[in-house]
């Protein structure tokens, strides 16, 4: 596993451009969000979401997975958002939220069946980058932690997952609370957790 230390939350272009690299090679990386350090894969790419999954113990069938995109436009080539959703999401974004939504034929055959997406817009300029510079977003899932420590420790989190990803991007101590997801799939937005964010 590779570690690159970014401690101020401004990657140089050099690091943004070797993240953008690994996630389009297929590998497997954990990124800082506003919310969890979580587990990321190009949302593109098959063989990478079928290793991210068996890495979180995911069945895709069974379970709705999410994205990062870098804004509402590249979230809607892959999510349907309509015109009520697109106005509470509007308002939120970025920011420690998860919308669910319908999802579009332009993701690959990991969400086939799955009529829900989730997507994510976090207020983390690192995030949103990756997933603009490479054009496409990230499949992303939080990291699994028995303690809190090995949630918010970076030195634990590489310590977890050292046999497992390709790339840690260290910006320091990690959170525990996960973001609200927010259905937006009718008109009237519901949500079925809450985390980080108020709306």
């Amino acid at each position: 596993m590779k570690t690159i230390e970014i401690p101020y939350l401004e990657p140089s272009e050099r690091q943004l451009s070797q993240i953008c690299d690994a996630i389009e090679d297929g590998q497997i990386v954990i990124l800082p969000t506003d919310t969890i350090y979580a587990i990321c894969c190009n949302a593109l790419s098959q063989p990478a979401i079928e290793r991210l999954c068996k890495i979180k113990h995911i069945n895709p069938e069974k379970t709705n997975l999410s994205i990062i995109c870098s804004d509402l436009s590249q979230a809607s080539e892959y999510a349907k958002i309509d015109n009520s959703a697109f106005r509470i999401i509007k308002g939120l974004v970025p920011g420690p939220f998860t919308f669910l939504l319908r999802s579009a034929s332009t993701l690959p055959k990991a969400f086939k069946g799955r009529k829900t997406v989730g997507v994510r817009i976090p207020d983390i300029s690192i995030c949103r980058s990756v997933a603009e510079r490479l054009g496409h977003p990230i499949l992303t899932t939080s990291i699994q932690f028995d303690s809190e420590d090995y949630a918010v420790s970076p030195g634990l989190i590489a310590e977890n997952y050292q046999s497992m990803i390709d790339l840690f991007v260290d910006t320091g101590d990690g959170d525990t609370i996960p973001s609200t997801i927010i259905d937006c799939r009718d008109s009237e937005p519901v949500i079925v957790r809450q985390g980080k964010g108020e709306i």
